[in-house]
């Protein structure tokens, strides 16, 4: 396949898979889902749950977006240094925004600062938001797809933290985020928490850990405690799905830390809704694919 082809591709393959994910949930959430209106006694919340299925039923059966706010497209991206077409990424990934933008059809989102006008494409300065990773020597490269909606995901928060106030100070700053803006984020939340030596790199991780599985547990078996901890922690409050109380207020918390100055603990921590849209996809070299998050899917 010459370039221009593979190009034009892998445009088409990635414009269709970010559409693809606004209608629908990834596996391992609407999994997680289930499983929490399993263990749901109150009967709102458990009516809640239901509706909420009934929600991504529709929306697959009818081909529309489960959520009017299909946010701002980010794509997290791990590209081989020999993938065919690495320099074209950044174009190719523009150009399937506005693809998948008249093809979801997903809500025009991206407005350009200070000049406060619409852009109506879903493009625009920055936007759609990249970040990279480089994989020496691979040939393939492996996309995260999230839509980060104005309620949930985008309303962050990073802060650093004197070294006294120690780890108890990141729990404390989490559950601080979560009790004045957790019901606006459409509980059950999947909590994504950074760790690290700044705020800004700690904010990036934070994002990458909404990433994760919703089961997935740190490594570290200190920083796998405080994920069930805090999990423990922001469930106990009983906020539960969509505020309105419940046993479960959260999917689950994920870390993802870094080393860091002595001097300094950086934290920030980031909100998935419940219409948690991400989605995890490997590009062969020959701009075949195959879909990580989905089970069962063809585009």
């Amino acid at each position: 396949m010459d370039k221009e082809s593979a190009t034009h591709s892998l445009t088409d393959t990635m414009a269709k898979f970010t559409s693809y994910i606004g209608k629908r949930l990834p596996t391992d959430v609407i999994k997680r889902q289930a499983e929490l209106r399993q263990q749901e006694t109150n009967p709102m919340a458990i009516e809640i749950y239901d509706v909420m299925a009934a929600n991504q039923e529709a929306a697959d059966r009818l081909d529309r977006p489960s959520c009017q706010d299909t946010g701002i497209i980010q794509y997290f991206i791990q590209a081989g240094s020999n993938f065919p077409l690495l320099g074209e990424l950044e174009s190719v990934l523009e150009n399937a925004t506005l693809g998948a933008t008249q093809q979801g059809p997903l809500r025009h989102n991206a407005v350009e600062t200070f000049d406060e006008k619409n852009t109506g494409t879903n493009t625009g300065s920055k936007i759609p938001w990249l970040d990279w990773e480089i994989i020496p020597g691979a040939d393939h490269a492996i996309i995260d797809v999230y839509m980060a909606g104005g309620g949930c995901t985008l309303p962050g928060a990073s802060k650093v933290l004197m070294p006294g106030q120690g780890y108890e100070g990141v729990a404390e700053f989490v559950l601080d985020v979560i009790t004045s803006r957790g019901i606006n984020a459409c509980p059950p939340l999947l909590v994504g928490v950074g760790v690290s030596t700044s705020a800004e790199t700690a904010a990036r991780l934070s994002k990458k850990a909404l990433l994760k599985p919703v089961d997935s547990r740190h490594p570290n078996p200190n920083a796998a405690l405080m994920e069930d901890l805090l999990e423990e922690g922001i469930n106990a409050l009983g906020i539960g799905p969509q505020g309105l109380t419940g046993n479960n207020t959260v999917m689950g918390v994920n870390i993802e830390s870094s080393a860091r100055h002595p001097s300094t603990i950086g934290v920030a921590i980031s909100t998935g809704c419940w219409a948690h849209r991400r989605g995890k996809i490997k590009i062969n070299a020959d701009m075949s694919y195959e879909i990580l998050s989905h089970a069962g899917v063809k585009l």
